[in-house]
């Protein structure tokens, strides 16, 4: 029996300052938006709803064409996603093992012996048949990984990072104050929506 993989969405991000009034106030809210996502992910920060990296089925058919190229076990997977994405997102191992197991139970890969305790997979038959059926979807999510890294570098480091740093510093400083009224939130809010329309213009 054959399965397919569907191409689904990816939800929208939430606003970057939800979570403020219980005290997280912007970390991991700068330097990209992803994180511990849906997914599970690390890197594609997705704890107050924000952005997904992969469904499910996005998720399979990315670890089948990694597992096609080479056979792997789990730990191997999900450093390859890591470094296909520049460091920027790795999916957990509570995400990739039920993957992997699933990916067995519809005859796609299927366990190698080895030496060492860890589980290798390699593709099946049907699964290198699956990545030849879905070989545009899948080129979409191999660049979609390659933008996420090219995203990370050009953010990761410099005075950008910098200046988002203090930003987050001056944000959570005056906005955990006592005297903080709506007032104050107006104007601070207006400053950063400035802000933004001023970068959106470069």
């Amino acid at each position: 029996m054959r399965f397919g993989f569907q191409h689904g969405g990816r939800k929208g991000r939430d606003c970057a300052t939800r979570g403020m009034g219980r005290g997280r106030g912007f970390g991991g809210g700068f330097g990209g938006g992803w994180g511990h996502g849906p997914d599970g992910g690390r890197g594609a920060r997705g704890g107050g709803g924000r952005r997904r990296m992969f469904d499910g089925s996005e998720l399979r058919l990315v670890l089948l064409s990694l597992i096609a190229a080479t056979p792997r076990h789990g730990y191997d997977l999900i450093r390859e996603i890591e470094a296909l994405s520049g460091g920027a997102y790795a999916p957990s191992p509570g995400v990739v093992y039920p993957t992997l197991t699933m990916l067995v139970d519809m005859g796609l890969i299927e366990e190698q012996k080895t030496d060492g305790a860890k589980k290798q997979f390699a593709v099946t038959q049907a699964g290198t048949e699956q990545l030849t059926e879905q070989s545009e979807t899948l080129k979409l999510l191999l660049t979609r990984l390659a933008e996420l890294g090219s995203v990370s570098e050009r953010t990761s480091g410099g005075p950008v990072r910098r200046a988002m740093g203090n930003l987050r510093s001056a944000l959570q400083d005056r906005l955990t104050r006592e005297d903080i009224d709506p007032d104050t939130l107006h104007q601070v809010a207006a400053i950063i929506d400035e802000a933004v329309q001023k970068i959106e213009r470069l």
